[in-house]
């Protein structure tokens, strides 16, 4: 099952910003697109893919793990093909709102609830091993899609991400998933064979909406990447502002996918040994010093150690980030309560390129950028320790 939850994660890649961009330029130019109806049509679509993930995303409680899988995959491989074969801008709207609902949205989802349902004693150092199919795919996917661009068309790589989905990636799936318990069944404890919790905590998403400590731990949980999907889809601008190099912005990015996948191994288990909820808060520290790194320091290594140590964050968010729903409320809802906190991570990475760009537009320095998401970060972490543990019943 865990190696399942590494594909399904690594999978959403198709559906995941870091692809998007690659086309980027190729898009634009086609339809004859300013950037900002680009980055309107992508947002919206993103904003669309959250309010639908909140609906199906707890038939993860109620589904089979292939039958979920199965939905998810064609979703995604639907919005490739419709992204392909668009003729006009229009259809880029449904195209983008499936490849986002299927990929950033389902696939990510169903990944990261598998190893938070299926596993208990070791959930942190699983659910490391989850999010590192991540960075598996930031490393593979932009840097095939370009090989690909270079001798021919934007479209393409779309045929063969649909391709990929449905011939190669869904049977490997399914074939993972075969042996997989009913979600019903395995929180009635039919599946010890996994290492599944006993269920001791059984809160409904209608109990965790109750619960004051769930929106205090929320902003922990959204932060790092609410920052990082800021800092990245303006990172030309900001290279612009402070004069670095094509070169310089290249190896730091090194720097970052590097920081994301070493602090994986180190995630895991700190969130075994102390817990998710104070891991969570914790792995906000890099960030913070991140921030004031980019706003505070004019070096020529700005750049490597700002996105270094966001990649650092990154990594253990990805663990604490996933463990904490389980850990506080349960496994027998956790499809229900996780689809909110996934479009909830959506939402406001659909939001912060937004409030980046007006910041930017006007004239707001990246000192000023680079402390407030500091500030930000440093309250998220603040309010994620002072939930107190919920009471069964809401």
């Amino acid at each position: 099952m865990a190696v399942f939850a590494l594909l399904a994660t690594a999978s959403s890649g198709f559906g995941q910003t870091f692809f998007f961009s690659v086309f980027g330029s190729g898009i634009r130019e086609t339809f004859a697109l300013q950037n900002s109806t680009y980055g309107l049509i992508y947002s919206l679509a993103t904003l669309a893919s959250a309010i639908l993930l909140l609906k199906l995303g707890p038939l993860a409680d109620r589904w089979s793990l292939s039958r979920i899988t199965i939905l998810a995959v064609s979703i995604l491989a639907a919005g490739c093909m419709i992204i392909a074969v668009a003729p006009h801008w229009l259809l880029l709207i449904p195209g983008f709102l499936l490849a986002r609902l299927g990929g950033q949205g389902l696939l990510g989802h169903i990944g990261l609830s598998t190893a938070g349902r299926y596993f208990e004693k070791n959930r942190g150092r699983i659910m490391a091993l989850t999010a590192g199919g991540f960075p598996i795919a930031e490393a593979i996917l932009p840097l095939s899609a370009g090989l690909i661009l270079a001798t021919s068309g934007w479209r393409t790589p779309w045929f063969v991400a649909a391709g990929i989905l449905v011939a190669i990636l869904l049977p490997l799936l399914l074939f993972l998933s075969r042996h997989a318990a009913h979600p019903v069944s395995l929180s009635q404890g039919d599946a010890d064979e996994y290492d599944a919790p006993k269920e001791h905590l059984a809160f409904n998403r209608s109990q965790v909406l109750r619960d004051p400590g769930f929106y205090l731990i929320l902003p922990a949980a959204l932060i790092v990447p609410f920052t990082i999907t800021a800092v990245l889809f303006h990172q030309s601008a900001f290279a612009e502002i402070r004069g670095w190099t094509t070169e310089q912005v290249g190896l730091a990015f090194t720097g970052f996918a590097a920081g994301h996948i070493v602090s994986l191994f180190f995630g895991g288990p700190l969130v075994d040994r102390i817990g998710a909820q104070r891991a969570l808060s914790y792995g906000l520290i890099p960030i913070f010093c991140s921030m004031l790194v980019l706003g505070l320091t004019e070096f020529a290594w700005t750049p490597n150690l700002y996105l270094a140590l966001c990649g650092i964050s990154l990594g253990f968010i990805g663990a604490a980030g996933g463990a904490i729903w389980p850990e506080r409320y349960g496994v027998r809802h956790i499809g229900a309560i996780r689809s909110v906190a996934q479009a909830s991570m959506v939402f406001s990475t659909a939001l912060s390129p937004i409030l980046v760009g007006v910041l930017l537009d006007v004239g707001v320095a990246t000192t000023g950028i680079g402390v407030l998401f500091a500030v930000l970060v440093l309250v998220s972490a603040v309010l994620a320790q002072t939930a107190v543990a919920p009471k069964q019943g809401g």
